[in-house]
């Protein structure tokens, strides 16, 4: 079940924000460091979650993913401008009607946003304890990215972007439990 439209898009937003203040601060020294994500170091998350972006803000404007490129890297900078770009993309309501292409091909457009918050939410979360800064978003926006967490667990543990669920309090915090439910453990520290 997809997250209501209307808290969909401010999740997104207020996701958007947390990682662009995150990348901002990160400095050079700190892109071989590691992350809660296990795959993936500063540089290399900076780098997917760059192209993930700008490959979602294309998704909620319908436009067609370009063939396979040449990985590039991302810099704090430019990870931050696609943040807020795909955060704009969403933030249109037409974004959420029908389908679009994203990831591994066509997909119900409110899946592609869904997955959008997910990454947004995770992977700014990562970004932000890798380096020693704060991932601060409301209850409500927690909520938000607990339920699209949930809604694609299975499938992400199936494909090996999730671990196996991190026991969290159900009285802790959404975002909490949404990282615990990731594999993620709250308290990493590196």
């Amino acid at each position: 079940m997809n997250a209501p439209q209307s808290t969909l898009p401010t999740a997104i937003r207020e996701c958007a924000d947390a990682v662009a203040a995150t990348a901002s601060g990160i400095r050079g020294e700190q892109l071989g460091d590691r992350t809660p994500c296990e795959k993936f170091t500063v540089a290399e998350l900076l780098d997917h979650l760059g192209g993930t972006l700008s490959s979602s803000a294309r998704a909620a404007r319908k436009e067609p993913q370009p063939g396979e490129a040449a990985a590039s890297a991302a810099s704090p900078a430019s990870v931050a401008e696609s943040a807020n770009r795909a955060a704009a993309a969403w933030g249109d309501p037409v974004a959420y009607e029908g389908t679009t292409e994203f990831g591994p091909g066509e997909m119900p457009a409110g899946l592609a946003a869904t997955i959008t918050l997910e990454e947004l939410a995770l992977h700014g979360w990562d970004l932000a304890r890798a380096t020693g800064r704060t991932f601060v978003i409301s209850e409500e926006a927690g909520r938000v990215a607990l339920g699209a967490v949930e809604q694609i667990a299975e499938q992400a543990r199936t494909n090996g972007s999730y671990g196996p669920p991190v026991p969290v309090s159900a009285d802790a915090p959404a975002f909490h439990r949404a990282l615990g439910a990731s594999g993620r453990n709250p308290e990493w520290a590196g």
